[in-house]
């Protein structure tokens, strides 16, 4: 495993950009350019947010895709389209690529699909009133997309991407990564680990929260089993508890010995019990017999691995324990690993907040890593310095009526191009 280490140059280069400092002649071009453009800007933000990309409509995917690698070409990145195994049933990924060596290596981080499959009501870009449009993906995340690209765009017109070294990183399953992931983001990671720093565009809370952690997620399987009588048994030494019962002793005892842990989450999804569980997943049962299988599946999520093994630890001892005549069995399945806090990411959201400082827009703070979920980044996150929820500010991402902030859109647009210039000097 490759590991960051907090170099004395590396403290020294976070240093200098944290230093007292106000916007120079060039940082105010950039930003009147960003002004200039936001008519155009939010035009092409609209154009993607009105092609339905949700995970599965792979052509609309790879429409959005379409679209933006034409904008990348046009301001001279090398641009790619990563296809996956038709096994996968995925779009694939779009890449846009400069090399240099002026500044820092960044890894830009976006994706095309959305949660909002093609069967589902579609929602429009639609203004709500003067601060406020709604539409599919409109926050999560056509709208970081756009202000990734919007960013980069007004750098390029004051000729500040040459000799810089830039990948912007697009996946097209974000919302349901084709399994295997050692397949579906094996291209993902090695273009990551030739980086030192991450920037992701996932939804912003707000102008002046950033994440510099995400909690990960994993699943897990409890499979328990009893012995079928009559009803009227129930409790007995030769009959037992039954594995309803067991299941339920043990469901309880995750959530009186574990749910007050911080960041530590474990959710049961779907339960089924009865008398017969078929392969189908069906389950038969009556009232008065005694359920010899239960089967519960669910999520944990966590924000260290450290954390998420302790709790695995902690689950299989409660599963042990069984009620006389039963016996349980739990498997646990990684999902998306966590975005852990670390140093380095500190040192980022440092100079993030000086830049916001310089423009006008207050200071700008670390969000609870417990109010979000996984993300891409989380995959890359023990290899570089990383930050997240850089992208447009809103409400309700992955439901209907998901809202975009439109009178924050511009600043956020200015602070990533400042941003972006200032680690690539």
């Amino acid at each position: 495993m490759k590991k960051i280490v907090l170099t004395a140059s590396f403290l020294a280069l976070f240093g200098n950009f944290t230093k007292a400092q106000k916007l120079n002649a060039t940082e105010k071009k950039i930003v009147d350019y960003i002004n200039q453009q936001m008519p155009q800007t939010e035009q092409l933000l609209k154009k993607i947010v009105n092609i339905n990309s949700g995970t599965m409509n792979t052509e609309g995917v790879r429409e959005v895709g379409g679209i933006l690698r034409k904008e990348f070409d046009e301001i001279g990145f090398k641009t790619e389209w990563i296809s996956l195994p038709d096994s996968l049933n995925r779009a694939g990924h779009l890449v846009a690529e400069r090399k240099g060596n002026q500044g820092k290596r960044v890894f830009l981080i976006g994706h095309l699909d959305t949660v909002f499959e093609k069967a589902m009501s579609f929602t429009p870009y639609t203004y709500l009133n003067d601060s406020t449009v709604t539409g599919q993906g409109v926050n999560d995340m056509k709208g970081g997309d756009i202000v990734l690209l919007a960013a980069l765009k007004a750098l390029h017109q004051n000729g500040l991407l040459e000799n810089t070294s830039l990948t912007a990183y697009f996946t097209g399953d974000e919302e349901s990564a084709g399994r295997p992931t050692s397949i579906s983001r094996k291209d993902f990671i090695e273009r990551a680990q030739k980086n030192e720093i991450a920037l992701a565009f996932e939804t912003a809370v707000n102008l002046n929260t950033v994440a510099t952690a995400r909690r990960g997620a994993s699943g897990w399987k409890l499979n328990v089993k009893g012995v079928m009588g009559h009803s009227s048994t129930i409790f007995s030494q030769q009959a037992g508890y039954g594995a309803i019962y067991e299941a339920a002793r043990i469901l309880n005892e995750f959530r009186e010995k574990l749910s007050t842990e911080k960041y530590l989450t474990f959710n049961p999804g779907l339960i089924m019990g009865g008398s017969e569980i078929n392969n189908n997943n069906e389950t038969i049962g009556k009232d008065n017999i005694i359920s010899p299988r239960v089967m519960v599946s669910g999520d944990l999520r966590f924000l260290t691995e450290t954390q998420k093994e302790n709790a695995r630890i902690k689950m299989k001892e409660i599963v042990a324990q069984s009620l006389n005549k039963t016996k349980a069995e739990i498997v646990f399945s990684d999902g998306i690993p966590a975005m852990e806090p670390t140093p380095q990411n500190e040192q980022l959201l440092a100079v993030v907040n000086k830049v916001s400082l310089d423009l006008g827009f207050g200071e700008v703070k670390a969000g609870d890593p417990g109010s979000r979920g996984a993300g891409d980044i989380s995959y890359i996150a023990k290899y570089v310095a990383c930050l997240d929820g850089l992208g447009a500010s809103g409400k309700g991402a992955h439901a209907p009526g998901e809202t975009m902030n439109i009178k924050e859109f511009p600043k956020l647009v200015q602070r990533t191009a400042l941003l972006i210039y200032r680690l690539t000097r």
